[in-house]
């Protein structure tokens, strides 16, 4: 089997101007923190950004202009910090369109593309104005004719997962929760793993179960140290808050937030 280790630079090369990215983690726990900031160094456009529950990284991406959609359920920093400011003011100017989803659909998107099927019906949403908002379809089951909601199935282009240990085939080891990065790994078109470290890969051929993602559906890995930063990586680091205070502050204002990419974004090392 052929290595698939790489630089940084080379594997966010991949995505292209338009694509669908999917980002791994949670708010504020595992992005692909080094991924993201080489994305607003490389300067991609136009991307449709996929995530269940994104912060920082959505954020980040419509502040500097790569962003020109947001699929996901929530975009902020928990209680913490609050809602992106960043996102929401490029909703507000018309820059990103808010391509609004429950958590649960962009989860039931993933799982229709795996199965190769155009959509997954899911229970509930009726009541809720994100059917009208995103023009939810409904669809009659064949068995009892009662309505289900049809979420179309969602098959990025390319997917962004860090995680604690891969090997150089692209198996790879998340310790803690996994959110939904294990669908997005099965139905992405390309999968780019970002890890603190890179691993013997014998210990995943004596034990198949402690590879939570398998080289099957991967096509670059990158070892990336502290990668996830300024997001928390279980196990290694907790979310660096001080930095991510510091930026949403900083976008409260135009300048200062373009001075603070500028200087804290760019020119941060890539890994």
């Amino acid at each position: 089997m052929q290595s698939k280790i790489t630089t940084l630079s080379e594997a966010v090369a991949r995505i292209p101007d338009g694509g669908r990215l999917a980002l791994g983690g949670n708010t504020i726990h595992r992005g692909p923190g080094a991924a993201v900031h080489e994305i607003v160094r490389q300067g991609k456009r136009g991307l449709d950004v996929i995530k269940t529950a994104g912060s920082y990284d959505i954020d980040l991406l419509c502040a500097t202009g790569c962003a020109s959609s947001v699929s996901a359920g929530y975009v902020g920093y928990e209680t913490v910090l609050g809602l992106a400011p960043s996102y929401r003011a490029a909703v507000e100017s018309g820059a990103v369109v808010a391509a609004e989803h429950a958590c649960y659909t962009v989860i039931s998107g993933l799982r229709a593309a795996i199965q190769g099927v155009p959509f997954m019906p899911v229970a509930g949403l009726f009541g809720s104005d994100l059917l009208v908002a995103r023009d939810f379809r409904t669809v009659a089951d064949p068995y009892t004719g009662e309505e289900v909601v049809a979420i179309r199935a969602i098959k990025p282009d390319v997917a962004i997962i860090h995680v604690q240990e891969a090997d150089e085939f692209g198996n790879a080891r998340i310790v803690g929760t996994l959110f939904e990065d294990v669908l997005m790994a099965q139905a992405a078109d390309v999968v780019i793993l970002t890890a603190e470290r890179i691993v013997d890969g014998s210990q995943f051929e004596a034990d198949p179960s402690l590879a939570t993602i398998s080289s099957l559906y991967v096509d670059a890995v990158v070892e990336a140290p502290h990668g996830a930063w300024p997001f928390g990586c279980a196990g290694e680091y907790e979310p660096d808050l001080v930095y991510l205070t510091e930026f949403v502050q900083a976008s409260r204002d135009h300048e200062s937030q373009q001075s603070f990419i500028r200087d804290r974004v760019l020119d941060t090392v890539p890994a």
